[in-house]
């Protein structure tokens, strides 16, 4: 075909809050409406004290894109009209699509903000909901959707295995893990072995994304900008803890994707990683430590167990594709959050990728994307024919 298959790597799904309370098990409600009474008091909170620069862009974003995202974050017609502008034919979708504190989070912080610090039957019982609502979702053109089933498997073991056999009934294929396991075991330890095997069963992506971060700086001059410096860090960090601990090794077929976390970063990690394992003068004395747990070199899971959701990259980062390799790098528009490229998704894949060849193209754009989330070509091939971004668009 002469039009690239988009699939967005990188999206974000939710009702109003509020509406979680009937995906909520029946004796946690009255903990539900405590939690929303906190969430709301936040975000009301939030909008008074915006700045006037940033009540400034809330009413340019609103008067762009109308309701600023909030009825495409849930409804599924005006969800596939936007997406149909934007030439995205499928979409993998992760929890929490608030827009500018309008509220669409998952119950008990059991999205993004998914930590070894939270209750551990709350957060569960948080993400049953969400998974529920998502499979719900995802049963509207399901050929054009991934759902990413939360699945909080810092506090019980047993019941994350549970979830993740139940969510993989309901048709989800994905899923992910908090970033920040605090007091809990880190994902080295082989207290996780059921997850890893679980996963690999059931054929369900293990993904982290960013929005995690240490509690440890307190608000102050300065912390939104510390926050955002070093955020990618969180989410980063499982990816050496998994390979490090031979995770890929003992589970060949599992698949694990980093999303939202840029792309800049990875190829001198790596390039390091290789270095300590291959060994040298400044390894000598460690003899074969960086050997016993890990059968190949870091750089060898990227595109075959390792990937990147490098959302809304740049041009440099598309670049670090020699580095990491084509296959690695998957491409998203982290839709409907203001700092995606959505409504100028077009334009934005046309800056980025002008002069990239049309087979990496391809790959970056969807063809990875769908064979990593598995999606069928075959279906989605009348909505590329009819929305996708011709290559004479992309490449003029």
């Amino acid at each position: 075909m002469d039009r690239y298959l988009v699939i967005s790597a990188d999206t974000h799904a939710g009702p109003p809050s509020e509406a979680y309370r009937d995906y909520v098990d029946p004796q946690y409600r009255e903990a539900f409406d405590k939690d929303q009474e906190s969430a709301l008091a936040l975000r009301s909170l939030i909008l008074e004290s915006a700045t006037e620069e940033q009540t400034k862009f809330r009413e340019e974003w609103e008067a762009e894109t109308g309701d600023g995202g909030q009825l495409a974050s849930h409804d599924s017609t005006a969800r596939l009209a936007e997406l149909d502008k934007e030439g995205v034919a499928g979409e993998v979708i992760f929890p929490d699509a608030d827009v500018l504190g309008g509220g669409a989070s998952a119950p008990f912080s059991a999205g993004l903000q998914s930590s070894g610090e939270l209750d551990g039957e709350l957060v569960m019982t948080g993400a049953r909901a969400h998974n529920r609502w998502l499979a719900e979702l995802c049963s509207h053109s399901p050929e054009r959707r991934c759902g990413v089933a939360t699945i909080p498997i810092l506090h019980d073991v047993p019941g994350a295995v549970a979830e993740m056999e139940r969510v993989a009934a309901s048709g989800l294929r994905a899923m992910m893990i908090p970033t920040l396991w605090g007091d809990k075991p880190a994902y080295h330890d082989p207290v996780y072995e059921p997850v890893w095997s679980a996963a690999e069963d059931l054929e369900l992506v293990v993904n982290v994304h960013s929005g995690g971060a240490s509690k440890d700086i307190l608000p102050g001059p300065g912390m939104v900008p510390i926050y955002a410096t070093e955020a990618w860090w969180w989410a980063a960090r499982p990816l050496w803890v998994m390979v490090w601990a031979g995770v890929f090794d003992r589970h060949p077929k599992l698949r694990f994707a980093l999303t939202e976390d840029g792309a800049w970063w990875l190829p001198d990690i790596l390039e390091r990683m290789d270095e300590k394992w291959v060994g040298g003068h400044n390894t000598r004395k460690f003899g074969s430590l960086f050997r016993q747990a890990t059968e190949r070199k870091p750089s060898e899971y990227l595109g075959t167990n390792v990937f990147l959701g490098a959302s809304t990259p740049t041009r440099h980062e598309i670049a670090t594709r020699q580095r990491v390799g084509v296959d690695t790098l998957l491409w998203g528009n982290d839709f409907p959050h203001p700092e995606g490229t959505w409504p100028h998704t077009r334009d934005s894949i046309r800056q980025v990728f002008h002069d990239v060849e049309p087979d990496e193209t391809a790959r970056m754009l969807g063809a990875t994307a769908a064979e990593v989330y598995r999606f069928d070509k075959d279906k989605l091939a009348d909505t590329v024919e009819r929305i996708g971004p011709t290559r004479q668009e992309v490449h003029s």
